[in-house]
């Protein structure tokens, strides 16, 4: 049985009747109006609609694509449904090496990377094969998104720095991702002598981006 993807704007989507549905909370900042350009209006009213997410034929592909775009919420540089222009003209003015996640725009494509390249403000799909993602034209594939990005990062090329994000880290963020530096990873977390709760709240987003 196919399995279909429906698109979540908020981190505390849930489950109904087999779809995946959350309501969205404005704001009045710039990247908020950019994205209203491309998006339906979802300020007052509870929506489950479609998008450009391909049916699939296998549920642990719909596991992971689910579950990366439920990071991607957390992260604060996802930008949903941005358009290219949009985010050439954000990134042109960001710092070298500034990246940003968006929706691509193609139907067999979930993802897009978009960074400040020496030569202007590129973007690049991510395509995903295999249970694995990896950049266009490039044969290294990683478990999944953000492994890319990290390796990206520390590469002695620097191609990507720091994420451009949707709003400032809050001081939890911050101390979130420097737990993760310091032990090493998201794997480690369990190792450490803390709580439960403090642990589960490091793995929201086991990541040092």
């Amino acid at each position: 049985m196919p399995f279909q993807l429906f698109e979540t704007f908020k981190i505390k989507g849930k489950m109904q009747n087999g779809y995946i549905s959350t309501r969205r909370n404005p704001q009045k900042t710039e990247s908020e109006q950019l994205q209203r350009q491309a998006a339906p209006d979802l300020s007052k009213k509870l929506i489950i609609y479609r998008t450009h997410f391909r049916t699939f034929s296998c549920q642990e592909d719909c596991k992971i694509i689910t579950e990366t775009a439920s990071k991607l919420e957390r992260s604060g540089f996802y930008w949903g449904p941005l358009g290219v222009e949009d985010a050439h003209r954000m990134l042109h003015e960001a710092p070298l090496g500034s990246f940003l996640i968006r929706d691509s725009r193609q139907k067999d494509v979930f993802f897009t990377l978009s960074y400040h390249a020496k030569s202007g403000p590129v973007s690049i799909r991510i395509d995903y094969k295999h249970q694995k993602f990896s950049l266009a034209g490039n044969e290294r594939s990683f478990p999944t998104l953000f492994a890319l990005l990290e390796h990206y990062i520390s590469s002695p090329k620097k191609s990507l720095s720091v994420p451009y994000r949707r709003w400032k880290p809050t001081l939890q963020e911050l101390c979130r991702k420097r737990v993760i530096e310091l032990c090493g990873g998201g794997s480690r977390v369990l190792e450490l002598p803390l709580t439960h709760v403090v642990q589960d709240l490091l793995l929201e987003f086991p990541y040092k981006l």
